[in-house]
């Protein structure tokens, strides 16, 4: 990856929604070279496109990042289960002593506990550890800060 593949990852990761149009214009970079490095990192680098979201605004008040460590038999069918759960919004395979981390949404603390009840009927969890989050203080913000774009211009 060269400097303006980096340079132009790092303008997709300050604002997805800027037109190739606009990040031509900042960079200096054709569209039509823009456009291609889109599609080809699409295929490679890019995971998702996708959206953050205050979830308090829409009434989940509760987030929390929950690490489990089961069986070893059991990890496949926890993660199976796990990845099927519309309030595990991320799921993490870890290491040092746990085997996943979950960050779950949900409306409210009773919510998430009477998940993790649900979740420790169906399983034995050998070992838990639950975080509530109390405020995002900083996401997603690797390679999205403008001034690495000036940085990475001047290098």
């Amino acid at each position: 990856m060269d400097k303006k593949d980096k340079i132009f990852l790092t303008h997709l990761r300050n604002n997805a929604r800027e037109t190739l149009t606009v990040i031509s214009r900042k960079t200096g970079i054709p569209i039509s070279t823009l456009y291609d490095r889109l599609k080809a990192q699409e295929k490679d680098i890019i995971t998702k496109h996708t959206t953050l979201i205050d979830f308090a605004k829409l009434g989940y008040l509760c987030k929390a990042n929950v690490t489990i460590k089961v069986d070893i038999a059991d990890r496949d069918i926890v993660k199976d289960y796990l990845l099927c759960q519309n309030c595990v919004n991320s799921l993490f395979k870890i290491n040092n002593g746990f085997d996943f981390l979950i960050e779950g949404v949900f409306k409210h603390v009773k919510e998430m506990e009477d998940f993790m009840e649900t979740f420790e009927r169906k399983f034995k969890v050998l070992d838990k550890n639950v975080h509530y989050i109390i405020e995002d203080i900083k996401r997603e913000a690797f390679m999205a800060d403008p001034q690495m774009i000036d940085i990475l211009q001047t290098s």
